[in-house]
């Protein structure tokens, strides 16, 4: 009888397991995710680290450290990074604010500011492109016809096209980030603001003590995390201007095309690992606290 039992129980993967043994079924799931290994070996880790090896020469470094475009690229990255994240997580707080009141045309409205960030880049940022073209774009236009002057040149201007940039990012990205935050705001108590609201808060002061306490360690996460998105965040810049004009507004994300058409791999990829320094203290400061 007790054979009889062991041989049962040596069916099941968790007694054979714990026999020392593989079961059929682990068989066949080694089977199955060896060749998820095999791709993730050649599309990822490879690639990875034969860019870190091209990029591990001290000469590459001296030769980058001594071009003025990177550091303008640097300085761009940062400015980038930090108009583009806080004021994209601010304006993501205040409208899920407001898409969290229950209105049908709210609702409406929520699936028409969703589309930015569902539509493919390419074209909706092309389409950005083309509306600031200065001599047939629709933007000038439209100033020539409530001015009577010509417009500006937008992408030929440094500052302003950054700036484009960061509002193009910002206009794409900001639905998913309110779309988070809104599924945070949807989880608070709603017998809290009824409390609050018979001792009789105000709006700001419900937001001050029951809002934002529920939702800050979110808002720092999202935060975190989109300054990993922001910060490779290739298409708003490239797209737009090109780094242009005179290669003034590359970031990060985009120096490393310049390089590559400047047949300069090696510079590519240490411009590329010099974004590492920044990366790593605040991968491992979010998962200490998703630790938590």
């Amino acid at each position: 009888m007790s054979q009889a039992a062991s041989a049962d129980l040596s069916a099941f993967p968790a007694a054979a397991a714990a026999a020392g043994r593989m079961s059929s079924w682990q068989n066949w799931g080694t089977l199955l995710v060896l060749p998820y290994l095999a791709v993730f070996f050649v599309f990822v880790l490879y690639p990875v680290g034969y860019g870190l090896w091209l990029g591990n020469d001290l000469q590459s470094y001296r030769e980058l450290f001594a071009d003025d475009i990177f550091w303008r690229s640097v300085v761009n990255t940062i400015i980038f990074l930090g108009v583009g994240v806080n004021l994209k997580l601010a304006i993501a707080l205040l409208l899920s604010g407001f898409f969290a009141v229950p209105r049908w045309w709210i609702r409406l409205l929520g699936l028409l500011f969703i589309l930015p960030w569902a539509v493919p880049s390419i074209p909706t940022i092309l389409s950005f492109r083309f509306m600031l073209n200065p001599e047939w774009g629709v933007i000038n236009q439209v100033y020539y016809n409530l001015t009577f002057l010509d417009g500006p040149n937008w992408l030929n201007n440094p500052t302003l096209g950054l700036s484009l940039s960061i509002v193009v990012h910002i206009w794409k990205s900001l639905p998913f980030w309110t779309l988070i935050l809104l599924a945070g705001r949807l989880a608070i108590s709603k017998e809290m603001y009824e409390a609050a609201a018979i001792d009789g808060a105000s709006a700001l002061q419900r937001f001050r003590f029951i809002t934002w306490p529920s939702m800050r360690q979110l808002y720092l996460t999202c935060t975190i995390l989109s300054m990993f998105f922001t910060l490779g965040d290739f298409n708003s810049v490239y797209l737009l201007t090109g780094g242009g004009p005179a290669d003034l507004t590359h970031v990060l994300a985009t120096l490393g095309i310049r390089y590559i058409r400047l047949d300069q791999v090696d510079l590519a990829m240490a411009s590329i690992i010099c974004a590492l320094p920044l990366m790593a203290p605040l991968m491992v400061f979010m998962m200490r606290r998703l630790s938590k």
